[in-house]
């Protein structure tokens, strides 16, 4: 458990992470599809609108209804209308109203007439297997279009007679996207192996006199459509192309008397009036339905249709922003982590305005789901990796450290180079002189925890001088304290912190003999030995057991002088409570010495010159 704990909770799970997301995102589920296109919805609805030149709108709304009768009207009535845009020089006239039935009044001859004046008329396709005079138009293919373009089951169109009196019958149906909003509509849909144009592009043939279309397609969907006579029309994989919505139409109710403004432009008439028109959901809103129309004709005239970057380069795109922040999230300190997050989503958001500016919708939806994900799953691994790093230093050196010190560790773990280093530190070895006596006074009154609370009481009170003045203590070895400076934390003066801390621990064991006096209790005495060298520091142990400590020649040689300590005594024949090494005294600087010695100690050949304090 410890090991799949270890293994779940290693900064390079993140990894992990982040090959899931990256193979969720091939499967460009519906969510992201959602994401995706409700941050398309912003740029689309965005866009600075302007005055269209190119087409108008002829509204049968509530004026008209009352000007001449309910809905549906009788056809002379819309026959009249048409005459009306005619002699007001408008182009082609389209009605997205389906006429699935003879005129009830009888003037279907009247409207057929007036149909041959450049006219397009609705059909419409049904998920019902009903077709009922579907008029499909033929189209000259360039590979095979018709696998990847929308299929309706059915589709109903005009009747007959209509039909063979207008130039051009379009078909109406949106195509909602996942979240039920129109953004794209196909040019070209399909029943089995027939062709139906859009009403938009319908218009456009209608407009330039062809009598089909080409398409072209490769293996991956189609890629263009064109009227010969016009320019060619990119589209996406299913012929759809993406609606701008950036125009602002001039409309004209079909109860005016002036159609004066409508001159030179395409005409759209459009069922307005409240109940006789359908509500659709676009990026900029609901709109009548008769505004998709419209869209998708301005967008085909303007020329400028919109592009979708390359999802597979986004997605490597996402899937290299997050191996930086897993890095960055590893390596750098947290306020650069909140940085990049700010500035990469400041920056993504504006490469995407500026690559809508060439018209082109670049999703960075993903990869900033990607990156607040990832930044999320690093930093908290990032923070349980420092949170034990910090319970082991705090659990490893609350013992041997004074509280500040491992405040300042906890604080800056990188203070703590684990493993082994090699550093120039002072060493202190401290023990009873003459322990035997005490131990047998105990012994002798049958009180072996009086001698317990005697070593803890000394223990502790030469540990807190120890920890007061900056040292790290080692280890206890029964009586014997081992302590040691400039480790973990540095400690420039270690030397003489290392001296300055025996002084005060044998002043301190003058206090404890007087109240060994009092008590009737033996004499004691401790001996010290300080050295200054250069020796290896770090966690050292094995794989179940590690422990902070240091080794080398150095540190053997301050375990020598305080053995011989034992060796020198004043006049009063008092024990020399402490002994250091001239590597030491070469390093003090406030402390006065006096030479004791040049000693042979074991295991060197040299003599080592020693010194106690003035």
């Amino acid at each position: 458990m410890v090991l799949i704990r270890k293994i779940l909770t290693h900064w390079t799970t993140a990894f992990v992470t982040l090959f899931v997301l990256t193979y969720i995102g091939l499967q460009d589920f519906s969510g992201k599809e959602i994401l995706r296109l409700k941050s398309f919805d912003y740029l689309l609805a965005n866009e600075e609108v302007t005055p269209s030149q190119d087409v108008t709108i002829i509204t049968i709304d509530e004026e008209a209804i009352e000007k001449y009768g309910q809905w549906p009207w009788p056809r002379d009535t819309l026959a009249n209308l048409i005459v009306e845009l005619r002699q007001a020089e408008t182009g082609v006239i389209v009605m997205p109203i389906l006429f699935s039935e003879s005129d009830r009044f009888g003037h279907d001859e009247t409207f057929c007439e007036a149909l041959g004046y450049g006219t397009v008329i609705a059909q419409v396709g049904t998920t019902q297997k009903r077709t009922s005079n579907p008029v499909p138009r033929g189209v000259a293919k360039i590979g095979n279009p018709l696998d990847f373009l929308y299929e309706w089951s059915g589709m109903v169109g005009p009747t007959p007679k209509l039909a063979n009196c207008t130039q051009g019958v379009g078909v109406i149906n949106t195509a909602p996207e996942v979240d039920g909003v129109v953004r794209r509509v196909p040019l070209l849909m399909k029943i089995g192996d027939e062709v139906y144009p859009n009403m938009a592009i319908e218009t456009i043939r209608v407009a330039v006199g062809d009598p089909s279309y080409q398409v072209k397609a490769d293996d991956f969907g189609v890629t263009a459509i064109r009227v010969p006579a016009y320019t060619t029309i990119n589209t996406d994989a299913n012929a759809r192309i993406w609606l701008r919505w950036n125009k602002q139409f001039n409309t004209i109710s079909a109860a005016s008397q002036d159609f004066s403004s409508a001159a030179g432009t395409t005409v759209i008439i459009a069922l307005t009036a409240e109940g006789l028109s359908s509500i659709v959901a676009t990026p900029t809103g609901e709109k009548y339905d008769y505004v998709i129309s419209a869209n998708s004709l301005q967008t085909i005239l303007d020329g400028e249709t919109i592009t979708r970057f390359d999802s597979l380069i986004e997605l490597m795109l996402a899937f290299i922003v997050g191996c930086v922040i897993i890095v960055v999230c590893r390596y750098t300190p947290y306020w650069s982590i909140a940085l990049l997050l700010v500035l990469g989503t400041v920056g993504g958001l504006n490469y995407t305005s500026i690559t809508f500016d060439s018209l082109v919708l670049f999703d960075i939806t993903w990869i900033l789901l990607t990156a607040f994900i990832i930044g999320f799953h690093s930093t908290f691994l990032r923070f349980i990796l420092e949170f034990r790093l910090k319970q082991q230093i705090r659990k490893q050196f609350e013992k041997y450290l004074d509280p500040r010190q491992v405040a300042i560790l906890v604080k800056d773990p990188s203070k703590l180079k684990l493993g082994g280093e090699r550093k120039e530190m002072s060493f202190l070895f401290m023990d009873i002189v003459g322990f035997t006596p005490i131990s047998e006074y105990y012994k002798n009154n049958d009180d072996p925890e009086g001698l317990v609370d005697v070593i803890n009481d000394y223990l502790n009170r030469m540990s807190k001088i120890v920890l007061d003045n900056g040292g790290t203590i080692d280890k206890y070895m029964g009586d014997c304290i081992m302590a040691f400076w400039n480790a973990p934390l540095d400690c420039p003066n270690h030397a003489e912190m290392a001296v300055k801390t025996a002084i005060e621990c044998a002043e301190e064991t003058d206090k404890i003999k007087a109240e060994f006096k009092e008590k009737g209790l033996p004499d004691i005495n401790i001996g010290s030995g300080v050295n200054t060298g250069t020796c290896i520091v770090g966690n050292m142990g094995s794989e179940m057991r590690l422990d902070y400590s240091v080794i080398g020649d150095a540190v053997n040689l301050a375990a020598r002088l305080e053995a011989t300590t034992r060796n020198y005594k004043d006049e009063n024949g008092k024990v020399t409570p402490l002994l250091y090494s001239s590597f030491t005294q070469e390093k003090l600087d406030n402390i006065q010495s006096i030479e004791v010695d040049k000693i042979k100690v074991k295991g060197k050949e040299e003599l080592i010159t020693i010194y106690k304090p003035i």
